[in-house]
Order: structure tokens, then C-alpha cells, then sequence
């Protein structure tokens, strides 16, 4: 009777240290796949982050819709051009005006501007282009740093947050893209 019970105590303590010995391994092997950790400052790692400009547009009735949409997609790092056309009343445009000059953020940061003239847009047309142009050329003007631009009206609302879209962007492989390759 003795000798069942040191034999199953043998065992026991024989898994017991091949389970010991084998997640000892396993922590080694991890830890020599994992990247070296090479610390930077977080200066250059904001630097690296990509910018982006947008173009929110809207027309009569979408006051509300483009102010929610620009709170929504606003971040410090990006550029934002609102632009109301022809359609939408004097008193709306005024109106954004007035919001924008107003909001606190936006003018300490200075990075909303909204198109004063109003175009009259078709949403099929070539007008729909030459008002995407123009806006184009004005935030190239104000900031000629940005490398994504985004075009949306004042019905689209973001489905990531601003963070995880540069977080997103910031991975990316852009050696693919037109700025990098030769035209003929």
C-alpha cells in the first residue's frame, strides 16, 4: 500500500515538473519573438502622424447635419473647409458662420474655415467637381502639409473615431501611391 502511494506522489511531481520546465520555455521563446522595444520621444511619433484635410458640404436644411458631422470628425491635427451652397438660405450660411468664429476650439486652433461665397452646386454635375476644386485649393493655401484628403456631405457621419483613422493611416505602405511614382 505504501509503495501505490510514492509511486503516484512520483507521478504527480513529474508533470508537475515537465509543466514547470515547459512554461519556462514557452515565457523564453515568446520573449525572444517579440520586437526589441526601442524607445522614442513622443514628439516624433505625433510628427509622423498623417494629416488630414476635409471638405464637409452641404445644402438647404443641413445646418444641423454638417455642424454634427464637423463635431464629430474634428480633431486638432486636421483641416477642416465647410462649405454651404447657393440652396441653403443666407441665414443658414450665417448661421455656420457664426458657429465656426464662435466655437472656441476652432478659433484657438484656427483650423476650420468655411467657404464665404456660397457656389451653387449640382450633386451630378461638373459644379460638384469645380466646388471640390476650389475647396482643394484653399486648404492647400492654408495648409499645404496634409496628405489625405476627404471629401463628405453633411448627411455622412464617422464610423471610426479620428484617433483610430490616424492610427490606421499611420500603418499604411504609401509607396504605392501617385506622389511616388514617375508619370510619363
Amino acid at each position: 500500500m505504501e509503495k501505490k502511494w510514492v509511486f503516484s506522489l512520483l507521478i504527480a511531481s513529474l508533470v508537475c515538473g515537465f509543466l514547470i520546465v515547459t512554461y519556462f520555455n514557452m515565457s523564453l521563446l515568446l520573449s525572444s519573438l517579440r520586437p526589441p522595444i526601442v524607445e522614442t520621444s513622443s514628439h516624433s511619433k505625433v510628427d509622423n502622424l498623417p494629416r488630414f484635410a476635409y471638405l464637409v458640404s452641404g445644402s438647404k436644411g443641413d445646418l444641423e447635419s454638417l455642424w454634427r458631422t464637423l463635431r464629430a470628425l474634428y480633431h486638432p491635427r486636421n483641416q477642416y473647409i465647410v462649405h454651404m451652397d447657393l440652396e441653403s438660405p443666407f441665414e443658414e450660411r450665417l448661421e455656420l458662420a457664426s458657429r465656426v468664429s464662435n466655437d472656441s476650439m476652432y478659433s484657438k486652433i484656427g483650423n476650420v474655415y468655411m467657404i464665404t461665397k456660397a457656389n451653387l452646386v449640382s450633386y451630378t454635375g461638373p459644379t460638384m467637381v469645380a466646388n471640390t476644386l476650389h475647396a482643394c485649393a484653399i486648404l492647400l493655401k492654408r495648409s499645404p502639409d496634409s496628405d489625405w484628403f476627404i471629401n463628405l456631405s453633411a448627411s455622412d457621419y464617422p464610423l471610426v473615431t479620428q484617433d483610430d483613422l490616424l492610427y490606421t493611416f499611420s500603418t499604411l505602405d504609401v509607396t504605392s501611391t501617385l506622389s511616388n511614382t514617375q508619370l510619363i
